[in-house]
């Protein structure tokens, strides 16, 4: 059975329609849904045009990805357009975290909206997280100190770009850097991009486009895997104490230029 088979079946099935009643939406005949449907027959361009702008799902979805393990509520909307996020849950009906190995990281930019790579994950449940679903991403380098590299962050998935919070911390996913874990702004006057910097300012910061983030998932939690020792502690310690001072000095400032 070729995707676009049962991908049609399972769409029109959400939509609880007949296959005269998804006729009449699509203006098509009730056999040509029943031979598209039984695989006696495939769908040609204009008709596959036809049901992506019906249920706003890209035409390289409909015949690529097997979309059966899907629920409506399994897409996200990108621009214009909705894509296929599985949503993993356990036998209680309680949202799983999907875990990203380090060793996979790379592979995640082409298998984020994939049902069948986000399956074999591995998956834990942490019930002191908020509502929402999350995913633990790894933690290379040092550009987000303390955070150690091998580490693990917990983030929950922004749905709507909108509601980005300047200045946290986000897991961002493009096609060009793949994932990256910076603290994100708003640049002020720039609407259409986002600058990412890193906590670690040995690292310059850059601004990305919006138009081209797949991913937004904000922080919620850190999992070290290794133990700090003293002296990484006693460096937090001091870079915490220089980024408080820095704030109070401004604030000083401001009142004695008012």
């Amino acid at each position: 059975m070729k995707p676009i088979q049962a991908n049609i079946r399972h769409l029109r099935n959400l939509k609880q329609l007949s296959q005269e009643r998804f006729a009449d939406e699509l203006q098509w005949s009730r056999s040509m849904v029943g031979s598209y449907e039984e695989g006696r027959s495939e769908p040609p361009i204009q008709r596959l045009i036809d049901l992506s702008n019906y249920f706003n799902i890209p035409i390289d979805i409909l015949v690529r990805k097997d979309l059966r393990l899907a629920k409506d509520t399994s897409f996200i909307e990108v621009g214009n357009k909705r894509v296929l996020f599985p949503v993993t849950v356990n036998e209680d009906n309680e949202d799983l975290i999907e875990i990203i190995p380090a060793k996979a990281s790379a592979g995640y930019l082409s298998g984020y909206d994939d049902p069948e790579y986000i399956e074999q994950l591995q998956k834990i449940k942490l019930p002191f997280l908020p509502t929402g679903t999350h995913r633990a991403f790894p933690i290379k380098g040092d550009s987000m100190l303390p955070v150690k590299d091998g580490s693990f962050v917990v983030a929950k998935f922004l749905e709507n770009i909108s509601e980005l919070k300047t200045g946290r911390t986000y897991i961002v996913l493009t096609k060009d850097d793949g994932l990256v874990y910076k603290r994100v702004y708003l640049p002020e006057g720039n609407e259409t991009h986002l600058l990412l910097s890193s906590d670690n300012k040995a690292y310059q910061p850059y601004l990305v486009p919006k138009a081209a983030i797949l991913e937004l998932w904000e922080f919620t939690c850190c999992i070290n895997t290794q133990e700090y020792d003293e002296k990484e502690l006693k460096l937090s310690s001091i870079m915490t104490m220089f980024q408080e001072l820095k704030v109070e000095l401004e604030q000083i400032r401001g009142f004695e230029m008012s």
